[in-house]
C-alpha cells in the first residue's frame, strides 16, 4: 500500500552556531533498514554518536514488524503461530485500527491477501480475475483481527496484516523517543521517506524538506519544486509512481483499495500528509492516496491537527495539478 520512495529528502546546509558555552554539535548518521535508506541528524553537545543504540532498535523493530523476514512476529501472526505480541506490535496494530475506523477503511492493514496476490507482498503475482478478488476479499477488514487478553484474534485465520503503510513512520517515532530519552531535543530522522522533525537547528531555523515531483518511472533521480519548513512534526508521503508494473499498457499501481480489491486508478499521484507523529502521517498519506483527490482534500481540510500536499493529474492532460491545505506554507526554489 505504501510507496518505497517519497519526498526529495533535501535538508539544505546546516550550519551550527554557539549555544550558551557549549555549542551544539551536528551528529549525522546514514544506514540501511527494512530495505531501504535511514537518515538521521541531531545536535549534541558532546556529539555523542549514538548509531550502535540507533541499530539495535531498528533491528528489534524488524524482528517484530516485517513481513520480509519470516521469523519476525508479524510473519507468526500471519501464519497463525501461538506468539505473545509486544510492545511495537501492540502500539502499531492499535493506532492502525483507529485510522481505519476514522478513514472509514482506505487505510486497512488487513489488505496483505490482495497485496500479495497483485505482487506487491512476500510472492509472485497471481492471477487475478475478479473471481479470484472476490475469494481474497472475505479475509479482508480491519474489524476482523483484534487483540484480546494479551493474544492476537481473528474472525478467520486467513487474515493476515502488512504494517508497510505505517511502520516505517512509527520506526521514525521510536528512534525519535530514543534520541529524547538520551538528551538530544533536535533532530531529523528519516526512514525510507517517513520522517520525524523535532526542535529547529541551532542557527534557530526550522527543518527544511523538498517535495518530489512524481517521476516518469521508478529510476528517474529525484526533483522538486517546493519545500517546508517544519518543527516537531511528522510527514510521511504515498504516490504511484514508484512501486507499480505494467501489463497491457496499463500500470497497476501498488496502493491496493480496500473496498475494492483493486490498485487505484484516479488521477491522484502523490499525497504528503503532515501529522503529529510519523506513524500517523504515514497511515494517513495511504488513506488519503486510496480516497482519492476529492474526499482526500474533505478527509484534511476536516482535520484541524493534519496538513496535506497533492500532486494529481489534470483531465486536460496538461501537467500536474497541486493541492496544498489550508494551513501549509510552501516555498518555491525562488525562495533558497
Amino acid at each position: 500500500m505504501k510507496s518505497a520512495c517519497i519526498i526529495g529528502f533535501a535538508v539544505v546546509v546546516l550550519v551550527g552556531c554557539g549555544l550558551a558555552d557549549r555549542p551544539q554539535q551536528q551528529v549525522s548518521i546514514r544506514g540501511m533498514v527494512f530495505g531501504t535508506y535511514y537518515s538521521i541528524i541531531y545536535y549534541d553537545e558532546d556529539k555523542t554518536d549514538f548509531s550502535n543504540d540507533i541499530d539495535s532498535i531498528l533491528l528489534e523493530f524488524n524482528r517484530s514488524l516485517s513481513f520480509y523476514d519470516e521469523h519476525s512476529l508479524l510473519s507468526k501472526i500471519n501464519r497463525n503461530q501461538e506468539t505473545v505480541p509486544d510492545d511495537y506490535f501492540i502500539s502499531v496494530f492499535t493506532r492502525a485500527r483507529e485510522i481505519s475506523a476514522e478513514t472509514g477503511g482506505a487505510f486497512d492493514a488487513t489488505v496483505f491477501p490482495l497485496v500479495n496476490a497483485w505482487g506487491f507482498g512476500t510472492s509472485g503475482r497471481a492471477e487475478m480475475t475478479a473471481r479470484k478478488i472476490d475469494s481474497l476479499m472475505q479475509f479482508v477488514g480491519y474489524g476482523k483481527i483484534w487483540l484480546e487478553d494479551g493474544h492476537v484474534r481473528k474472525a478467520d485465520p486467513r487474515v493476515q496484516l502488512d504494517f508497510n503503510a505505517i511502520a516505517k513512520g512509527y520506526a521514525a517515532d521510536v528512534i525519535g523517543m530514543f534520541l529524547e530519552s538520551v538528551g538530544v531535543v533536535n533532530y531529523l530522522v528519516e526512514i525510507g521517506g517517513d520522517l520525524v522533525a523535532k526542535g529547529i537547528k541551532p542557527d534557530g531555523t526550522r527543518w527544511r524538506i523538498g517535495l518530489e515531483i512524481p517521476a516518469e518511472d521508478a529510476y528517474e533521480p529525484q526533483t522538486w519544486d517546493y519545500f517546508v519548513e517544519i518543527e516537531d512534526a511528522g510527514l510521511a508521503t504515498s504516490g504511484d509512481y514508484r512501486r507499480y508494473y505494467e501489463e497491457g499498457g496499463q500500470r497497476f499501481s501498488h496502493t491496493i483499495d480496500p473496498s475494492t480489491g483493486y490498485p487505484v486508478t484516479h488521477h491522484m499521484m502523490s499525497v504528503s500528509v503532515f501529522a503529529p507523529d510519523g506513524m500517523s502521517a504515514d497511515a494517513y498519506a495511504t488513506a488519503c492516496m486510496v480516497m482519492g483527490l476529492e474526499k482526500a482534500i474533505d478527509f484534511i481540510e476536516n482535520h484541524s491537527d493534519l496538513e496535506a500536499y497533492f500532486i494529481f493529474a489534470r483531465d486536460d492532460d496538461e501537467g500536474f495539478g497541486y493541492y496544498a491545505s489550508s494551513g501549509l506554507v510552501l516555498m518555491s526554489r525562488d525562495d533558497l
